[in-house]
């Protein structure tokens, strides 16, 4: 259950040589944001905000930072923003193995540790396995040494025809919400190689071992579970996804905490057998 680097970190996927007001535009333009309503929220002007994006004004540092807020742009994009715009990034990267980071690694392993026999891992922003405890493990019985090789990848171990994926009852209920999730955060961090992961793991054959057929369970979800068979049982859970408020450091930022809820009695039961 330590706590492992997951190698080097995604780029920032702003070119700093494009100019801080077309980047800026682009963002607008992805979020459907119009200038004189950006300029609403800013507490600023539609002809400021014009002028910055044509290269006209040159924002303060204290503006990009304001526009980015509105424009809900990531932690890592915001210091590209400064960085186009002739200012020095605000958001520090730190290495998750740096002593200033000890207290949020021990947290997250007391987290993740504490919801045992539950399975609870944490992800970074390229799915990049940082933290697993023993209810993860359980399920990663008999995967291929290939898949388990670091840098450990979620996306990977679960929608690989040699991974998870056949062992998943309703794969292809539970492989289109993991792609749609990939899109929203494709769409959110405009990251190119977020956008390679996904098109190589969309591309993955579908195993021929897919139980979607299967009559629907009695037990009543009350969210889409992933229905997972192990050792000749089916267990279901529910997944949920927690990040890190107003974080003010890129490694912390791009942290994500996934739990998985047991979705019927049964599974809290054997899971509580097999993980006393």
């Amino acid at each position: 259950m330590t706590i492992v680097a997951s190698g080097s970190a995604a780029p920032a996927t702003a070119p700093a040589d494009k100019g801080v007001g077309p980047l800026l535009r682009a963002w607008r333009e992805q979020r459907r944001v119009s200038q004189l309503e950006l300029a609403l929220r800013a507490d600023s002007s539609a002809r400021h905000i014009s002028f910055i994006e044509t290269g006209r004004s040159r924002p303060s540092e204290e503006m990009v930072l304001r526009l980015a807020e509105h424009l809900d742009v990531p932690v890592r994009e915001r210091n590209a923003l400064l960085l186009a715009a002739g200012y020095a990034p605000r958001y520090p990267e730190t290495p998750l193995d740096d002593p200033a980071l000890d207290a949020l690694r021990e947290g997250i392993e007391r987290l993740i540790q504490g919801y045992e026999p539950y399975p609870a891992l944490v992800v970074d922003a390229m799915y990049n396995v940082i933290a697993a405890n023993r209810g993860i493990l359980m399920l990663l019985d008999d995967i291929p040494e290939a898949l388990l090789t670091p840098p450990l990848n979620a996306m990977r171990l679960t929608l690989h025809p040699e991974g998870l994926a056949p062992r998943i009852r309703n794969l292809r209920e539970w492989r289109g919400h993991l792609l749609a999730q990939m899109e929203r955060q494709i769409a959110l961090r405009r990251s190119e190689p977020l956008r390679a992961l996904y098109e190589e793991v969309a591309a993955y054959p579908v195993p021929e071992a897919d139980y979607e057929g299967q009559p629907a369970q009695s037990v009543p979800y009350f969210a889409l579970p992933m229905r997972i068979e192990h050792e000749g049982r089916t267990l279901s859970f529910i997944s949920s996804i927690s990040t890190f408020n107003t974080p003010m450091d890129v490694t912390v930022a791009e942290l994500a905490i996934e739990t998985l809820l047991p979705a019927d009695p049964a599974t809290v039961k054997y899971l509580h057998s097999l993980l006393p």
